[in-house]
């Protein structure tokens, strides 16, 4: 594993209408990461928010800005994330004819690079630029909506793109109908990075939240497999507690 495990709350399940409160609200209640689904309308049936709003609430908190583009196409708009605070900024390997190029960019901009893959997409998309990543995003449902059902054939590709990293100081994300009734066969396959919206903004406080969170790390830690927990930990290059540098 690289690491341990980090829970990063979607917020595109959370009220929009009050989406300040709400990051500081996961932040308190023990969120790792915040994760932010920007969607287009184009890439993705949906359209949820764009960089001035990431801009907005940067200062409510000071955990990592997971952004997670589902946008195409895609280069044009990185700087503009990057300036907003992303830290972590991920695009899909189907947004755009030259990957590496995008990933390039990204390191470029001083953030790390993260690459997403739908279901349908298989592993073999990414094995060309493993080297340019600092993270990993399966896709577990068809990417558009919160609140879909998680899609288990997608545990297989989990585990073939734990193989894949082999060692690298590669975080391996999954997004997508995460629950703490699924996180630890998540886990077990490889997984050390849980996006989950519905399954922690249920509830209406920020304790509610915190027993959400609380209930998807120890379903997810107790499902880790021994024997893949490796020195790589200590070569992860973004920050578990804090924002990344």
């Amino acid at each position: 594993m690289t690491g341990e495990i980090i829970i990063a709350p979607s917020i595109l399940a959370a009220d929009f209408a009050r989406l300040g409160e709400e990051v500081a609200a996961i932040d308190a209640a023990g969120a790792d990461w915040i994760h932010c689904d920007v969607m287009d309308g184009h890439f993705v049936p949906n359209i949820s928010f764009g960089a001035d709003v990431i801009k907005a609430i940067r200062p409510t908190t000071k955990k990592i800005f997971d952004v997670h583009l589902m946008i195409a196409p895609v280069d044009p708009y990185l700087e503009a994330f990057a300036k907003a605070g992303a830290d972590v900024i991920t695009v899909h390997a189907e947004a755009g004819p030259h990957l590496d190029r995008s990933l390039q960019a990204i390191r470029a901009l001083g953030k790390k690079a993260g690459v997403s893959l739908c279901p349908a997409t298989p592993e073999s998309a990414i094995e060309y630029v493993l080297d340019r990543l600092d993270l990993v995003l399966v896709m577990t449902v068809n990417p558009g909506f919160g609140g879909q059902s998680f899609l288990e054939p997608q545990l297989e590709k989990i585990a073939r793109i734990k193989s894949m990293i082999d060692g690298r100081p590669i975080r391996l994300e999954v997004d997508g109908g995460i629950t703490r009734d699924n996180a630890a066969a998540v886990a077990a396959a490889g997984a050390d990075t849980l996006v989950a919206g519905s399954a922690v903004f249920r509830g209406k406080s920020a304790a509610e939240y915190a027993a959400n969170i609380a209930a998807i790390r120890t379903a997810a830690e107790a499902g880790r497999v021994p024997k893949l927990q490796d020195s790589s930990a200590q070569r992860m290059r973004v920050s578990d507690g804090g924002r990344a540098r």
